[in-house]
């Protein structure tokens, strides 16, 4: 059995000012993804340019910054306590108190691109394929963040890397945290940069990314504890797996029609 380290969540402390580890991630995350990003640009060879050019690569950091804040938000809101914010609709503007949805983030992020790409003149499924293979270590980072804070973690265990979490009782719990860092963060990062780095027919990369991510996360909630005020939903599944559902169909989909697509041309 392990114990969570009980790390401060506190990262620099400056007088009144306070910089916490949550925030620092999600910078590494938007970090991650700008280098990432301006690799792929640099790299690509000159008759497969990438989807957008330096400058308008600054725009899209600038629009998926908003996306994912606005959008996580809204979705936290949104999905998981609606009735809660109804009735206290100032707390909808109180982030620093934790409550972000990565499916709202996720669509955050699909609006800010749609508005991106009509500026520009943007194909908007080749923007999703530039996008896609820059996203999965930022997920990493937040899981990362979460670790550091001790939340959301897993359900009850046996298995001997099991942990105990400080406000979650003495039972050692899944670490459900590093599993989502391991399987939505750095295996599908590996998987989408892989498959990213051959030419592929318009769509696939998003196609993978939102089946890899879905069924990632879809499996991960067996291990993680649902949130106590929704519990198990219909069909004994969580919030996460109602929401990753549509992802996963959404990919299936979206990959047919890419291929039989790319078969008619």
């Amino acid at each position: 059995m392990l114990v969570h380290p009980e790390i401060d969540p506190i990262a620099i402390s400056i007088g009144p000012l306070a910089i916490r580890w949550y925030g620092l991630m999600y910078l590494a995350g938007f970090g991650a993804g700008w280098w990432l990003g301006l690799r792929r640009i640099a790299k690509a060879p000159p008759e497969r340019p990438a989807a957008v050019t330096r400058g308008q690569f600054d725009d899209l950091l600038f629009f998926s910054v908003l996306g994912v804040i606005l959008g996580g938000r809204l979705g936290y809101v949104l999905f998981y306590k609606p009735a809660y914010y109804a009735s206290h609709p100032l707390e909808i503007f109180a982030i620093w108190q934790g409550g972000m949805s990565f499916h709202g983030g996720f669509l955050g992020v699909l609006i800010a691109m749609w508005l991106l790409a009509r500026r520009h003149g943007i194909d908007w499924w080749r923007l999703m394929d530039f996008v896609a293979p820059l996203v999965p270590l930022g997920l990493a980072a937040g899981r990362m963040g979460n670790f550091i804070n001790g939340e959301l973690y897993g359900r009850v265990t046996d298995l001997p890397w099991g942990m105990v979490f400080r406000g979650a009782g003495d039972a050692p719990r899944h670490p459900s945290q590093l599993y989502q860092f391991a399987l939505e963060g750095v295996a599908l990062f590996a998987l989408l940069w892989w498959f990213s780095s051959k030419p592929r027919p318009r769509a696939q990369v998003s196609a993978l990314f939102l089946l890899g991510y879905g069924s990632f996360r879809f499996a991960a909630e067996f291990a993680r504890e649902p949130d106590a005020f929704l519990g198990i939903l219909a069909f004994g599944m969580t919030m996460g797996q109602w929401l990753s559902l549509p992802m996963i169909l959404a990919g299936l989909a979206l990959f047919a029609w890419s291929a039989k697509r790319a078969g008619a041309n």
